[in-house]
């Protein structure tokens, strides 16, 4: 290395321009013989311990404090939450003269409260009378899926015109076209099995198991309570080896008076008693194991029941926990999110039942409905804004959404209107 003194420049002689807007460019040209920065590699391991610590941090507020920072942030965050849905203070401070008339306000509010619930009312009024007028479209779908009649002449015209709809290019069915190969099928097997198949939440209900049991599922039927706020689902079934029922029943109590969107608040649930036939209870497994005895070495063999998920849960909704419950702490948060998130769920599945499945069952059937269902997803994305842009695509495509409830199902896990007992299953 050379021992020469290195020569500082001083002064503006030196040739150094300070830099202006005029002479220094917006993007800067790179430095040469400056690499670029560099982040090292992270082993596959190590980066899900890192995302799986990310997750727990965001999860876990207090993680990182200490005992009295955590203890602080529970009281401020408890505190916050007292005052959810409480005034801030402003009204308060108004004039009495300018109160009043809030008073009012809320009085003429009460009016419109009063007309919504009649006209809520009056549009179940006539959903029933609408119900009695589809009944015999609904009958003759009924007939044809299970080869008790065929189409007619002008069904077949009015189909095909349909189908035009979605494929310009698609040719009548032919008469003498595999008559021959299909002359012994009768109806349309698997209708229902296929319908509730191609419905998302349902779907991912039904196993394996369940699959040849619901392959006899031959109609399923709405009716509106007389009297009450509520529909009834009837599902009919042929003779089939895993339960005695013809049908198995599910109904929908809502409460009498509206929520604060003018939608009807669930109340409860009730499902009916499934006849299992021996060892054919789809809900659940027996698990058979040898059991040695230790004393005379003879071994026996020891058979126990397990819980095991099946669609045919869905005749045995949750319990709705009472008012004395829920202010006895009987069910702690955790549980009632869960229990909620169920209520939701088991609502939402009812209500879709009767608004989309059972009405458009040929969609349900034909897979026209998830196109749909797509639509509507991509809308939802949409409105959601550019609020996730930065986040990785991975990570979106693994979220699932959580279902929200769209009718009053907000406060069903605090109706205290007690549990849902499950009805006699009927036989016609």
């Amino acid at each position: 290395m050379s021992d020469k003194p290195i020569p500082i420049a001083s002064g503006p002689a030196a040739g150094f321009t300070a830099p202006t807007p005029q002479n220094t460019p917006l993007n800067p040209a790179p430095v040469a013989g400056l690499s670029k920065p560099t982040v090292p590699d992270i082993a596959e391991g190590e980066e899900d311990k890192e995302d799986a610590s990310e997750d727990e941090d965001e999860a876990n507020p207090l993680a990182g404090l200490t005992g009295a920072q955590a203890a602080i942030y529970s009281m401020v965050q408890n505190k916050l939450e007292g005052l959810v849905g409480k005034s801030s203070g402003y009204i308060e401070t108004l004039p009495i003269p300018v109160r009043k008339r809030i008073e009012g306000l809320k009085g003429v509010h009460s009016q419109f409260s009063k007309v919504e619930a009649e006209y809520k009312r009056e549009l179940m009024e006539l959903d029933r009378k609408y119900l009695g007028l589809y009944k015999p479209v609904f009958e003759r779908r009924r007939a044809i899926l299970n080869g008790e009649a065929e189409p007619t002449e002008d069904e077949l015209k009015a189909g095909h015109e349909l189908t035009l709809q979605d494929d310009p290019e698609a040719e009548p069915l032919s008469e003498e076209e595999g008559n021959a190969e299909g002359k012994d099928v009768k109806g349309i097997p698997e209708f229902w099995l296929t319908a509730l198949r191609n419905h998302m939440e349902i779907s991912e209900m039904i196993t394996d198991r369940d699959e040849e049991a619901l392959k006899a599922l031959t109609d399923i039927t709405l009716d509106l309570l007389p009297g009450k706020q509520g529909f009834g689902l009837t599902f009919h079934f042929s003779a089939n080896e895993y339960f005695t029922n013809e049908t198995l029943t599910k109904t929908y109590y809502y409460k009498a008076e509206l929520d604060y969107l003018g939608d009807w608040n669930f109340e409860r649930a009730e499902g009916c008693t499934v006849k299992w036939k021996e060892d054919k209870d789809l809900t659940k497994t027996v698990e058979v194991r040898k059991q040695r005895n230790k004393n005379n070495n003879r071994t026996r063999i020891v058979r126990k029941t397990k819980k095991t998920p099946s669609f045919f849960d869905f005749f045995s909704p949750p319990a709705v926990p009472s008012e004395d419950q829920l202010e006895q702490g009987e069910i702690d948060d955790d549980e009632l999110d869960e229990l909620r998130f169920k209520l939701e769920l088991d609502f939402d599945i009812g209500e879709d039942l009767k608004d989309r499945v059972i009405p458009r069952a040929i969609d349900f059937f034909t897979g026209k409905s998830l196109e749909y269902d797509m639509l509507d997803g991509d809308s939802a994305g949409d409105s959601d804004g550019d609020e996730d842009e930065d986040e990785d695509e991975d990570e979106e495509s693994s979220e699932e959404e959580v279902p929200v409830k769209k009718k009053g199902g907000k406060g069903a896990a605090g109706a205290g209107a007690g549990a849902g007992a499950n009805q006699e299953c009927k036989n016609q």
